[in-house]
């Protein structure tokens, strides 16, 4: 069923904004710097979406959870994720390795374990670097599926 996967939501919903801008023929702005927290919140991604685009605040936080509910979705299964002028996340297995305990000196075994690792693209090094201004393409691709 379509509608019932994240995946297809957020494609949708992209292709919705994509439409809004072109029909209103304005550049796609999002201003960070009048957060009052240093950080980009989710809360405040979905409050940009809401003004900017038109969307109103339940679809805002709707597309902005299928988002991130799908790159968690697909890094949980193993696959990695590559969005277009932003990055890669990765999943990378951790071999087991003797760890010590700093109180008491007591040598322990760490586990092997999976941790998420994210690579910046060349576009968004660049744009960080003030060396190059362009917009990135939204989209979203597991290695396995094309979810763009």
């Amino acid at each position: 069923m379509p509608g019932s996967r994240p995946g297809y939501v957020l494609k949708s919903s992209m292709q919705t904004i994509a439409n809004k801008q072109i029909a209103r023929k304005m550049p796609m702005e999002f201003s960070v710097e009048s957060l009052e927290a240093p950080a980009l919140t989710k809360a405040h991604l979905a409050e940009l979406l809401f003004e900017q685009i038109g969307l109103n605040k339940r679809e805002s936080k709707e597309m902005i959870d299928a988002f991130f509910e799908l790159i968690s979705e697909c890094l949980i299964e193993g696959k990695d994720v590559k969005i277009s002028g932003f990055g890669n996340f990765q999943i990378r297995t951790k071999a087991p390795r003797p760890g010590r305990n700093p109180r008491t000196g007591e040598a322990i075994p760490i586990g092997s374990r999976r941790v998420v690792t994210f690579h910046a693209s060349h576009k968004l090094k660049d744009q960080i670097q003030g060396t190059s201004i362009g917009e990135p393409k939204i989209e979203a691709i597991c290695t396995t599926g094309n979810i763009a």
